[in-house]
């Protein structure tokens, strides 16, 4: 897909920044106003409007990594000072966050110490992170890659509705956070009679915390591409866009050499193994920012706008991507979809004990002895989770749970028997989220825990919202240093989070200081924490 944001991306890439006299040619070649150029230049983090430096060190400021390296950014700028021409700077979260205190020299992961920079400016290319092969997971359901797409095969012999009708039994919600059943989305995008439709993967998680689809497109890039296709199949479509994040270039990598594969192996393309339909698959990279994981605003970048959310109804199912019904999941759903269409619904429902069904990955990080991703079954405890990435590290006692990425209520260690499923969540006073679980020692000051999340949604407001835009700044304001915080300043962070959940547009001012809260109402000794 040809856009003008993927046209600044690679301005970008191959010059460093997005000179004025460079916009002003893109501006004739495009037939566009300048002024619509600029709007969409200076609104995405990615885009650099000055000359770069010789070298930029980004060090990641969120939850997981300001746990394990609170001064980091400080630390590095005071070891690398000499060197000329470098930058050090602060930003969002990586999608490293098994790796914290996580950085990125010239957009090249790495970790946040002054050794390894300072062996990647001397060229020592094991400095950076490095993709190490894939590994086995029990969700893989092919034998050799031979068979990859097996599945979508078997599914053209379907009637399409079929596809939707299996998902629905086996009860598969969406793994992006707001957990929607997916057989009734991909059943309400089939059921509209245009007959123009598209596929999105959405592959842009950015929140702290989350980065078990970094993974999984690492891992098994060809089950999420299936995915996309049936879902193609069963609405109707020919078209569809894997939008990734910026900072997982590495894993692009694997996503276009499963295409190539997918191609060569009939799945992709004119005539589908014969079928008489057709599908294409393009990867738009994302130019950066949380909220570009909101559906609708991932849509209006997709569209050359600035990322900001639409006013709902109406939803993306029937008016998406240039007002066609778009189906949209999100990197896990569209795997396990292909595995529940390959398997059915019982071996789904076979998976968990009890009441439960499936399986679920989990970003798990903090201060654990092994962070990292893990496939669990559904209903598996935070207690059992801890155990299986080996417990708190050595000396560390476990203080708080989030146990749904920066944007769930933070739980006390006595929360370690609630089984990792979204009523139980829901029922304990939080979420499952983008299932991203984060446990903090006891030694770490719970309200600056609260704060860095609150200045997390700060940082990442599109400005649309005034209550947002505003009302994240002004909490910061309250919060101060976040040592203390009187009964006055209490009462005004909550009138704050009432006004934001009222009336903001999207999910992101909706939840930005509900963590606060959380930590607020469930420990108090935070208040006066120093």
């Amino acid at each position: 897909m040809s856009t003008v944001v993927q046209s600044l991306l690679a301005l970008q890439h191959r010059d460093g920044w997005l000179s004025p006299d460079e916009l002003r040619k893109l501006s004739r070649e495009r037939g566009l106003p300048l002024h619509r150029l600029e709007s969409v230049a200076s609104f995405y983090t990615h885009f650099r409007r000055r000359p770069p430096p010789k070298h930029c060190v980004a060090v990641c400021r969120d939850l997981s990594c300001a746990l394990a390296g609170p001064n980091a950014r400080e630390a590095l700028g005071e070891a690398l000072r000499d060197r000329p021409g470098l930058e050090v700077v602060e930003v969002s979260c990586l999608g490293r966050c098994e790796r914290a205190p996580a950085a990125a020299l010239d957009d090249r992961p790495l970790a946040a110490t002054a050794a390894d920079v300072a062996r990647a400016l001397e060229g020592e290319e094991e400095a950076f992170f490095s993709l190490e092969a894939p590994r086995a997971w029990d969700a893989e359901i092919y034998a050799s890659p031979d068979e990859r797409f097996g599945t979508l095969r078997r599914a053209l012999t379907q009637p399409p509705d079929a596809l939707a009708s299996e998902l629905t039994r086996a009860g598969l919600r969406g793994m992006g956070g707001a957990g929607f059943p997916t057989g009734r989305k991909w059943a309400l995008v089939a059921a509209e009679p245009e007959p123009t439709k598209f596929v999105i993967c959405n592959a842009d998680e950015s929140e702290p915390g989350t980065f078990k689809d970094r993974q999984i497109l690492a891992d098994l890039p060809h089950l999420v591409l299936e995915g996309m296709l049936l879902g193609g199949y069963a609405i109707g479509a020919e078209r569809g866009t894997l939008f990734i994040r910026n900072e997982y270039a590495l894993e692009r990598v694997r996503v276009e050499a499963a295409i190539e594969q997918a191609r060569r192996l009939g799945a992709l393309g004119a005539n589908i193994f014969g079928s008489g339909w057709s599908f294409e698959i393009d990867v738009f990279v994302s130019p950066g920012g949380y909220i570009l994981g909101e559906e609708s605003a991932l849509l209006e970048c997709m569209e050359d706008r600035r990322g900001e959310p639409r006013n709902k109804p109406p939803f993306p199912g029937t008016s998406g991507l240039f007002e066609k019904p778009t189906l949209i999941n999100n990197v896990e759903t569209f795997a396990h979809a292909t595995a529940i269409i390959a398997r059915g619904a019982a071996w789904w429902d076979a998976l968990a004990g009890g009441s439960f069904s499936g399986h679920k990955w989990i970003s798990v990080s903090g201060d654990v002895a092994q962070p990292g991703v893990v496939l669990v079954p559904v209903g598996t405890s935070l207690g059992e989770l801890l155990e299986r990435c080996g417990g708190m590290r050595p000396g560390t006692s476990l203080g708080a749970i989030a146990p749904g990425g920066a944007s769930s209520n933070f739980l006390t260690p006595e929360a370690l028997d609630t089984p990792l499923d979204f009523e139980t969540l829901q029922e304990a006073g939080s979420m499952l989220g983008s299932g991203a679980v984060i446990y903090l020692g006891s030694h770490h000051p719970l309200l600056a825990a609260g704060a860095n999340v609150a200045r997390f949604f700060r940082n990442e407001s599109c400005g649309k919202c005034v209550p947002c835009r505003v009302g994240t700044e002004k909490a910061l304001e309250i919060l101060g240093d976040a040592s203390h915080l009187s009964p006055d300043d209490e009462g005004l962070l909550r009138e704050l989070h009432e006004t934001l959940r009222r009336t903001s547009i999207c999910g992101l001012g909706q939840v930005a200081l509900a963590p606060l809260l959380s930590i607020l109402d469930r420990f108090p000794e935070a208040k006066n924490s120093t």
